[in-house]
This record gives C-alpha cells, sequence and structure tokens, in this order.
C-alpha cells in the first residue's frame, strides 16, 4: 500500500508541477495583501467629504457603480461597470494613468490565481483537488523518519504544516462551489430596492465606519455591498437607504484569503504557502535524485569488469 501510494503520489505531482507552479506562486504573492492592506491603513486618511469631493471630480455624472481603495497604494478606483475603471491619487486627488506597480502585481496574481490568466478556472479547479489528493496520498504513506535528508525534510514539512496545506485546496475548492456556511441573510437585506448613488452609501457608511478601512463598495446579487477591515478582519455589509447590515462571515473566503486576523491570518497562509512551494521544489529534486542514482547503478552494472 506505501509503494502504491509513493508511485501515485509521484507522478500524481510530476503531471500537475507546472499548473501547481503558477497556482502556489500566486498564492505566495497574495499571501502578503491582507497585511501590506492593514499596514497601510492611517486613521482619517480617507473622509467622507474626500471621497465625496473626487466622485464630483471624477464622476459627475454619477455612472459609477463600484469604488475600491487601495491603502498600500493611496489610490481610489471608480468603475461603471467591468474594465480598469478611473484610478484616483487620493494624495492630490489626480487620476493616474493606472495602479501602481505593486497593485498590477497584485491584481494580476489574482487573476492568474483564479483563471491562470486563460480562462482556466476549471485547470485551478483540478489542481486544488490534485494537493488534497496529495496530502492524502502523503499521509497514507506514514509519519517521517527524522534524519537529516531530503526526503525526511520534504515529510517533516508537510507533516508539519499539514492542517495548512489541506486548509488551502480545500477552501479555494468550497469558493469555487459557493459554498459559504453562511445562513440565509434577513428578508430587508436581501430584498432588492431603489438602486443607491455610490455619494449616497458614501455617506451612510461614514455615519458609522472610518473609510481608511473600506475595501471596496460595489454591488452584487441585486445589493450594493460594502467590505470594510474591523480589528483586522475584512467584513461584508449590505448598505441600503436605511443604513448597514452585516452580512454573515463566509469563512472559506476569509481562510482562503487571510484576511480575517489582520497580519497573523496573512503570515498563516505565507507559512502555508512556503511550505507547498518547497515540497513542490522538494519532490521533483528527490525524484530526479532518484533516477540518476539508479542510471548510475545500471551504468555500474554494465561496465565491462577491469
Amino acid at each position: 500500500m506505501k509503494i502504491w501510494s509513493l508511485k501515485l503520489h509521484r507522478w500524481v505531482a510530476l503531471t500537475f508541477a507546472l499548473p501547481l507552479v503558477f497556482v502556489l506562486g500566486t498564492g505566495l504573492i497574495l499571501s502578503f495583501e491582507p497585511w501590506l492592506v492593514v499596514r497601510a491603513m492611517t486613521p482619517g486618511a480617507l473622509s467622507v467629504a474626500k471621497v465625496e469631493a473626487l466622485l464630483n471630480q471624477h464622476d459627475p455624472d454619477g455612472k459609477a457603480r463600484s469604488i475600491v481603495y487601495r491603502s498600500y497604494d493611496g489610490t481610489l478606483t471608480l468603475s461603471a461597470g467591468p474594465g480598469d475603471g478611473t484610478v484616483i491619487d487620493i494624495a492630490n486627488g489626480q487620476e493616474l494613468a493606472g495602479p501602481s506597480s505593486l497593485a498590477n502585481l497584485v491584481v494580476t496574481a489574482r487573476r492568474m490565481h483564479e483563471r491562470l490568466l486563460i480562462n482556466a478556472g476549471w485547470l485551478v479547479i483540478a489542481s486544488s483537488v490534485v494537493m488534497l489528493i496529495l496530502a492524502i496520498l502523503g499521509i497514507l504513506m506514514g509519519l517521517p523518519r527524522v534524519t537529516n535528508t531530503l526526503s525526511s525534510w520534504h515529510k517533516g514539512m508537510a507533516w508539519g504544516v499539514l492542517p495548512l496545506i489541506v486548509l488551502s485546496p480545500l477552501t479555494g475548492l468550497l469558493l469555487a462551489s459557493n459554498i459559504t456556511f453562511m445562513s440565509a441573510p434577513p428578508a430587508a437585506v436581501s430584498a432588492r430596492g431603489a438602486p443607491l448613488r455610490l455619494a449616497d452609501a458614501v455617506r451612510i457608511i461614514g455615519e458609522t465606519h472610518d473609510l481608511s478601512t473600506l475595501i471596496f463598495i460595489r454591488p452584487q446579487g441585486g445589493r450594493l455591498l460594502a467590505r470594510l477591515v474591523e480589528g483586522g478582519e475584512y467584513r461584508v455589509y449590505a448598505v441600503n437607504g436605511e443604513g448597514m447590515t452585516a452580512l454573515p462571515r463566509n469563512w472559506p473566503r476569509l481562510w482562503h484569503e487571510g484576511n480575517f486576523a489582520g497580519a497573523w491570518s496573512a503570515l498563516l497562509n505565507l507559512i502555508a504557502s512556503v511550505a507547498m512551494i518547497g515540497l513542490l521544489i522538494t519532490g521533483p529534486l528527490i525524484w530526479l535524485r532518484r533516477r540518476l542514482r539508479l542510471r548510475a547503478r545500471r551504468v555500474q552494472q554494465l561496465a565491462p569488469a577491469e
């Protein structure tokens, strides 16, 4: 059983090595985002008056439907629909040609992490399933022997952070399947009333929250949603003319994105990403070294005796 688990583990990993490189590499980049966001937040940096002034200046016709605030970039992005939108420097109120290199890196990493930039979301899902299969096969192979070998380090790394290695692809699959473990929102929250203008939504949010904790305001499912940072956790609210209502927590998303406890949850994601990339590197190295040893042994056996 152990031998067959080892062989299957090896060949499944080698078959999916390339997509796993992209999924895990971009996951490593994205694991820094919650830390970047929380670290750059300054109380009072974004006020209701400032956002209203920017809306009047850059969206006088009120066509914008969403706002994205990147604290680490110091920008506000207004969008009327799918696309990049208008990027505004909140320091001077001027329109920029686009987000900074750092923001572009994060956005590109997210698109690649979700679809590999080629609309291959199915391959990302398959890679997540493969990661779970590899974890199960690794468990079936048993606990590692404590020796100073590459194989022992490989197994020790996997067992050392096994819960994180399992949670990462598992929560990704739950997200892809729209499984949120969220209870149904109250009828008042799910009701589709008259669309709320962004300027009105900004004022309503600003009555109870510091806008410098804002992540986005955007329509979704017939409602206007706002995502804000509260004590390091990303919370989502439904915003309407009567005020704001906190929606139930989407724990698979919070865990997968690492934004439920600020820098600490980002650190957990970072550890998981580094460990899985380490496994992806050491696994093929173990296989390659084994192949080279076998080849050298065959050559030695075929060599004529002196």
